[in-house]
């Protein structure tokens, strides 16, 4: 018995670190590479949140200059490994590709995964801290945002902490994104990216518990909050805290971390955005025989990508449309069961999207000897209240500088990221955190701006 166990633990592992994407030889990226028109005003580059100057380092490629080509990437976005596996790239830059109407874009994703991935390999130094300017900054959280404000306020030359609960740096894309997409080793990497141009980061570290956040305020010139949301929200049905009920970042977390949970044969899945669609494709990944996504509007509705949508239906996940659980069944503490209810679309609430209503008398039942719940993500209040800052139920105003209604504070990433706007995507966080450190060094240079607190972000 043991040894069975043993060889399915080993296969599941083998199907966690299979990548669902193989990258490109080296004869395929110079290929690929020629394919491009270095278009003037490119579409491509307009389409990127950071920016990246796409024909610019495509061209570099297919001269062999892999180093400038990394450097062109990472210049623009601090976390462009990460993003090289996770950007919605048929969405963003191959989505604007002029050749995407004609023939198939450009595989800018796929380009931009073998360069970070060569530069990874290599162990170059890209670039350098700045003059030293004698200012301190505060950044609190090392997710995208954290580690890209963190990367840009070290080249101007200020001394720069990081303030990080979790016991390694890195954010979701260490932690909550599946290792058959995102593999921890690149986001660690890039967390030594930071660290190596002198950014102190210190983990295990709760500021407000940990350590006083008025000590932080007050020490530094300025801050930049980069926190992220937190857990998956309780569902508020009966028999949720049975055994076999699992937040979707946890159970990822978990996975990621090698610690795989027991799934049984039937999994169920309750909502349908890209978290989602790792849990479920994870669950299938280490053994579960079946998994339904359940969500309570319809495929329309859905905040997944459209490509993670088409590849959770090519792992064998399926769903099922307006249906939202009423009540979780159990043997003993043992999750055995999940009670529907299906629903009809009404009118448009705050999010935009129709509300959904349930049908009196319409409830079912399904087995399952696991429930994975993914319905977003809490908001972080209690630090935000702490710092006096206007927010709407957690979600902090900032101008368009990133800077919120205190005048030393700027944030960035999930913890300013407005509902109804699908999902946050990594490459925004990376953007905003570099707008935040432009606008902290223009403050400590001496410019001004006003307070964003008095209008939305």
């Amino acid at each position: 018995m043991e040894k069975m166990i043993d060889s399915t633990a080993v296969r599941a592992g083998d199907r966690l670190q299979e990548s669902i994407h193989p990258p490109l030889s080296e004869w395929e990226v110079v290929q690929e590479a020629h394919r491009c028109l270095y278009c003037y005003d490119a579409p491509c580059t307009k389409a990127c949140p950071t920016r990246i100057d796409v024909p610019s380092f495509i061209q570099k490629i297919t001269t062999g200059n892999f180093i400038g080509s990394a450097k062109v990437i990472l210049e623009a976005n601090p976390v462009g490994a990460s993003c090289a596996r996770v950007c919605p790239t048929e969405e963003l830059c191959e989505g604007a590709c002029v050749l995407s109407e004609e023939r198939a874009p450009i595989r800018i994703g796929d380009l931009q995964r073998y360069v970070t991935d060569w530069i990874r390999e290599q162990g170059v130094d890209l670039f350098t801290s700045g003059m030293p300017t004698g200012k301190r900054v505060a950044v609190i959280g090392a997710g995208p945002a954290g580690l890209s404000a963190a990367r840009e306020l070290a080249l101007f030359g200020h001394e720069v902490a990081v303030y990080e609960a979790k016991s390694r740096a890195g954010g979701l894309n260490t932690y909550g994104i599946v290792p058959f997409r995102l593999p921890a080793e690149v986001a660690l990497w890039e967390v030594e990216q930071v660290k190596r141009l002198g950014v102190v980061i210190r983990t295990g570290v709760r500021v407000g518990e940990d350590f006083p956040v008025e000590k932080i305020v007050n020490e530094y010139d300025a801050v930049v909050l980069a926190f992220g949301m937190g857990g998956v929200p309780l569902l508020g049905i009966p028999g949720e805290e049975s055994d076999g009920v699992w937040d979707a970042l946890e159970f990822i977390e978990r996975v990621k971390d090698g610690r795989l949970p027991e799934v049984g044969k039937r999994v169920a899945v309750i909502g349908a955005g890209n978290t989602a669609v790792d849990a479920a494709t994870c669950a299938l990944r280490i053994g579960a025989a079946s998994v339904t996504m359940y969500y309570r509007r319809t495929e329309r509705e859905m905040t997944a990508y459209p490509s993670e949508y088409d590849f959770a239906k090519s792992e064998g996940v399926e769903f099922r449309w307006l249906c939202a659980p009423v009540r979780i069944l159990a043997d003993g503490r043992r999750v055995r069961g999940v009670e529907f209810v299906r629903m009809r679309l009404d009118a448009a609430d705050d999010s935009g999207r129709p509300r959904p209503v349930p049908i009196p008398g319409s409830e079912f039942t399904v087995e399952a000897d696991a429930v994975i719940r993914a319905i977003g993500q809490s908001r972080r209040t209690e630090l935000v209240d702490r710092l006096g800052l206007t927010h709407d139920d957690g979600v902090i105003r900032v101008n368009e500088q990133m800077r919120t209604s205190h005048p030393k504070i700027f944030a960035a990433g999930d913890c300013v990221f407005q509902k109804g706007r699908g999902e946050a995507m990594v490459v925004e966080a990376a953007e905003q955190g570099k707008r935040a450190a432009a606008a902290v060094h223009n403050l400590l240079a001496g410019g001004s701006e006003r307070s964003g607190g008095e209008q939305d972000g």
